[in-house]
C-alpha cells in the first residue's frame, strides 16, 4: 500500500473514475493519504462524484509519471471519522480554504479490496494488492 501512495503522490495528479448510469465519469484528482493503516481519497459532499461513489463504490484509478503508470482497482468506502479528515487536510493544507474536518461536506474514503498494476514498457508490471 505504501508503495501505491508514494506513485500517486508523485503523480501528484492521478485519474479517478467513477460511474453512474453506465456512464463513465473520470476526472482529475490529487488526494492521497494514509491513515489507521489504510489508503484515503478525499472529495466534497457537494460533488457529483461524491453521490457516484455512494452509488457504485467501484473505482479505477490511474497516474502517470516518469515513464511508468498505475492501475488501481478498489471500493471506495465513506469513513466518517473526523479524525480521518483532520489527517487528511492536515496534508493539504491549500484544500483548508474549501473544508474543514466535520464541516459536513469534507468526505474521505478509504479503498478496500484494492488491486493495483504499476507498468512501463521497459519493466515486467509489478502487482500490489491491499
Amino acid at each position: 500500500m505504501e508503495r501505491v501512495y508514494d506513485f500517486l503522490k508523485q503523480c501528484g495528479t492521478y485519474y479517478l473514475a467513477t460511474s453512474e448510469n453506465g456512464q463513465p465519469h473520470v476526472r482529475p484528482f490529487g488526494t492521497v493519504d494514509i491513515f489507521e493503516g489504510k489508503l484515503y481519497i478525499q472529495t466534497g459532499k457537494k460533488k457529483p462524484v461524491a453521490d457516484q461513489l455512494k452509488a457504485n463504490p467501484k473505482i479505477e484509478i490511474s497516474g502517470f509519471v516518469d515513464g511508468r503508470w498505475i492501475r488501481l482497482a478498489a471500493e471506495a468506502v465513506l469513513d466518517d471519522n473526523i479524525a480521518a479528515q483532520e489527517h487528511m487536510l492536515a496534508a493539504y493544507p491549500s484544500l483548508q480554504r474549501m473544508y474543514k474536518p466535520g464541516d459536513g461536506n469534507t468526505e474521505v474514503y478509504y479503498l478496500k479490496n484494492a488491486k493495483a498494476q504499476i507498468c512501463s514498457f521497459t519493466e515486467p508490471p509489478v502487482e500490489i494488492t491491499f
